[in-house]
């Protein structure tokens, strides 16, 4: 966390200076003054500088981003990365060698690392913010696999009249297959458990019969 203590003859002054000296704008920190200082006789004799505190306030997307690049670099990886930020999310989208290290079975190391970096950004933000991580295209490739699962499960789910029951998946991987199979008349799907192990079942919708 960056801080300086700066001295001048006001408040004003001094916390001008210390914006100076740590380059950003006057939103971006928090301010203590430790003495408000005075003047002395005639303006010259016992004359006492103003003394404040300035401190840095964290932006969550830059500790986000400081936190993966030092996680990604202590496993040895050389990689970039690359932040899309709009009105829902930020994305971070790394790529370079080794990738498939960062991705992990099934994309596992992947979530973990999105859960984590997650958690860090909103340690500093006042409202939450949702943070993705992708790499070599694993979430769009992802999101195929899942579109092309939920369908299938549902055509067994109808032809059997049971209900199909998935292995755990993270949060939104859920979302993916609750969408896909969003406007399918003939199922309907919920979760159930409790994280880390919360999976969805698709049902069978039993039509109704008018007597």
């Amino acid at each position: 966390m960056k801080e300086v203590t700066a001295t001048a003859s006001t408040v004003d002054e001094a916390i001008q200076l210390a914006l100076s000296q740590l380059g950003v704008s006057r939103d971006r920190v928090e301010i203590s003054v430790l003495d408000h200082g005075k003047k002395g006789f005639f303006g010259i004799f016992g004359n006492k500088p103003a003394v404040v505190k300035a401190t840095v306030i964290p932006h969550p997307v830059e500790e986000a981003e400081i936190f993966l690049k030092n996680v990604i670099e202590k496993m040895g990886i050389q990689a970039t990365i690359e932040k899309i930020e709009n009105e829902k999310e930020i994305q971070f989208v790394i790529s370079g060698e080794k990738i498939a290290l960062l991705i992990g079975k099934h994309g596992q190391t992947l979530n973990s690392l999105q859960l984590l970096t997650q958690l860090v950004a909103n340690r500093y933000a006042k409202s939450y913010i949702h943070i993705t991580i992708d790499a070599e295209n694993y979430r769009t490739r992802r999101k195929e696999v899942l579109t092309q699962l939920a369908k299938k499960l549902a055509e067994k789910a109808v032809r059997t009249g049971k209900e199909v029951k998935l292995e755990p998946l993270p949060a939104y991987e859920r979302k993916v297959i609750h969408a896909a199979l969003a406007n399918n008349g003939k199922v309907k799907t919920f979760s159930v458990g409790t994280e880390p192990h919360r999976h969805i079942v698709i049902a069978p919708v039993h039509e109704r019969t008018n007597r």
